[in-house]
């Protein structure tokens, strides 16, 4: 059996940049901190950071006042931001900034009271937060997850309306709802390009290539990652057969009888540990050393708030 790697593949910019905000946070306050919502939709990082005492909550009224709270990598909306303000709580914002730009469009659309639609799943943390932008009595925000719901969806002024999306769907179903909501309102107004990130395009793109080779596609991640679950859908659409794994503890050997070619990609919230787990039991049973396919080299980095960049001058401050 042959491993073929992906790339890229794993963590994006904006996941290591919340992971970095956590692991500063730990270092600088001595007191517990709080993360709304889970940082990242995988499992493995959330478990390693409960593990160094991190207490993770739903909502803002379980925190106590005073305490640090971090925002998680999906954001979150106006009203949760007041809330926290409000127990007087010290924020961090781990909300990645490809979805702050999209907040930030939304929350525009909200003062003029544009009408806005919002391509994305329903219950979704993002979806959730980018909703919670608009908050215009004198206007509506719309979500859509299918041309179905497009064909569904009435509006009040479709002269003046506006769309975005969430930043880890599908980028050949997003293609479709948006030439949908054009054909049915065609004075939509919308970014030049969807705001699905470069990462989840990226490794999308990477997951197409892949299949053209692969027998099997193992695509790792958590079942609550949006970004993994496309990968996987991704990857049966194209007819290989493809599994979501959390580890190397799902994969079954039967999956792999007759197999020459086994693909392996990662989403964007699971860390090259998981990765390197798989390989090491695939190896165990048979497998060849893997095989890294050529592919986009991710350079973007973002930059975490100012107030934890200089470590040392802030604990000496704190004595």
């Amino acid at each position: 059996m042959n491993i073929i790697l992906t790339n890229p593949r794993g963590f994006c910019a904006g996941v290591k940049r919340a992971i970095l905000i956590v692991e500063n946070a730990l270092k600088v306050y001595k007191k517990t901190i709080y993360i709304r919502h889970e940082l990242v939709h995988n499992q493995y990082v959330i478990n390693t950071l409960r593990q160094k005492g991190v207490v993770f909550v739903e909502k803002i009224e379980q925190i106590p006042d005073y305490s640090v709270v971090i925002f998680s990598a999906h954001g979150v909306s106006k009203k949760v931001v007041q809330e926290a303000v409000k127990k007087k709580l010290i924020i961090l914002d781990a909300t990645c900034p490809l979805v702050e730009k999209v907040h930030i469009e939304v929350s525009k659309s909200s003062e003029k009271a544009i009408e806005t639609i919002l391509i994305g799943h329903r219950g979704h943390p993002e979806v959730e937060g980018t909703i919670g932008q608009y908050n215009n009595k004198n206007g509506k925000i719309y979500l859509v997850d299918s041309i179905e719901d497009v064909h569904n969806l009435s509006v009040q002024n479709s002269k003046k309306l506006n769309f975005f999306t969430q930043t880890t769907l599908s980028i050949t179903n997003t293609k479709k709802i948006i030439a949908a909501l054009k054909n049915k309102f065609p004075e939509i107004s919308g970014p030049n390009k969807e705001d699905i990130c470069y990462a989840t395009t990226n490794r999308q793109i990477a997951v197409r290539q892949l299949s053209k080779i692969a027998d099997i596609i193992f695509v790792i991640g958590s079942n609550n990652s949006s970004n993994s679950n496309r990968l996987a859908e991704l990857g049966k659409e194209t007819g290989t057969f493809t599994k979501l794994i959390s580890s190397f503890l799902d994969i079954k050997k039967k999956w792999l009888k007759n197999v020459n070619y086994i693909g392996i990609t990662a989403g964007a919230s699971a860390p090259e540990i998981l990765v390197t787990e798989v390989i090491q039991y695939l190896r165990k049973i048979g497998a060849h050393k893997p095989i890294e396919m050529i592919g986009v080299r991710e350079k973007k980095i973002f930059k975490i708030p100012k107030k934890l960049l200089n470590i040392k001058t802030i604990l000496d401050e704190n004595g």
